[in-house]
Formats: C-alpha cells, sequence, structure tokens
C-alpha cells in the first residue's frame, strides 16, 4: 500500500465511522469510501511561489453568505497536460491555503472547488500535491460553511488528481 493509498484509506474511515465525520448518519450506512483520481505522479509538484511584494487582506465569501479573511500572499505557475497555469496562494493564521476549481467542476469535481494546504519548503518554494486535493465539507453536508474559491483560481483545464465529486 502506497502512503497515498493509506492515507486515504485513513480518511475513508473517518468519514464513515467518526461523530466528527462531515457525514450524516443516513449518509454514513450506505458510506463504502470516497471517489478518488488514480495517483498521478505529474501532479505533486514542487513550485516556486513569488510573493506578492504587498500583502493585502483579502476577503473569501463562504457557502453560507459569511466571509473569512485571507492573506494574498504569492502566485505560482505549472503547467498540466502541456496547458499553462497560475494559481495564488493564501495565508491565515492557520497556514497556507489552496482553494482551486479547474474544468471539470460540476461533473467530475465538486462544482465550488477543492482545497489544498500547500507545503512551505526553504527559498520561497511550496510542495503542491494535487493528489491531496480534497472537497470541503459542504460538499457532503449542507450544514457546514465553506470559503468559496475567488475567480482568480479558477482553471480552464482539467486536474485529474485528488478527490473526485461525492455521490451518495
Amino acid at each position: 500500500m502506497t502512503e497515498l493509498e493509506a492515507f486515504r484509506a485513513e480518511k475513508d474511515d473517518f468519514f464513515g465511522s467518526h461523530p466528527q465525520s462531515p457525514l450524516t448518519r443516513e449518509q454514513k450506512k450506505d458510506f463504502n469510501g470516497l471517489n478518488y483520481f488514480p495517483e498521478n505522479e505529474s501532479l505533486r509538484l514542487e513550485v516556486k511561489v513569488d510573493e506578492f511584494p504587498v500583502k493585502t487582506s483579502f476577503e473569501m465569501q463562504t457557502s453560507t453568505g459569511g466571509v473569512q479573511t485571507y492573506e494574498r500572499f504569492g502566485k505560482f505557475s505549472f503547467v498540466v497536460d502541456g496547458v499553462q497555469a497560475e494559481l495564488t496562494i493564501y495565508q491565515s493564521q492557520h497556514g497556507f491555503f489552496l482553494p482551486f476549481v479547474d474544468s471539470l467542476a460540476g461533473t467530475e469535481t465538486y462544482p465550488a472547488g477543492r482545497y489544498l494546504e500547500p507545503e512551505a519548503l526553504p527559498g520561497g518554494r511550496f510542495i503542491v500535491d494535487f493528489n491531496v486535493a480534497y472537497n470541503p465539507y459542504c460538499a457532503y453536508n449542507e450544514m457546514w460553511s465553506c470559503p468559496i474559491t475567488p475567480a482568480e483560481n479558477r482553471l480552464k483545464v482539467a486536474v485529474r488528481a485528488g478527490e473526485k465529486l461525492f455521490h451518495e
């Protein structure tokens, strides 16, 4: 079992049995695991992030009508299936945050986007592993409030890695 397979199995166990799972009691009855894309090593990236010289506060709307405040940290570019793409990383007191929507949104991936927590490395570099991209809790249960991916992080390319759309 690979490290990613073990991570996914642990997550599925949490979703299916833990009291703090985002799934309702009813959803847990027939839960057999989340849907994932196969592991894609080409989407486990080490990227150089171009920090914004002035960090600006950014209010992200949430799925329940509220806002969450982040700081726009920096941008990075990468290539997916031969197509150049660019994303912005945000920062809060909880760490780095990377929400994104890809071209599969609404068909194979959650329409409002998926999330990552990029891992900071020395020298302005980050590990961005799309294989661990996950759906926000509001994808499973509307009782949760989740940040909505900003327009600047909506990609025109498919990111076939990480969690797929949840089907009950």
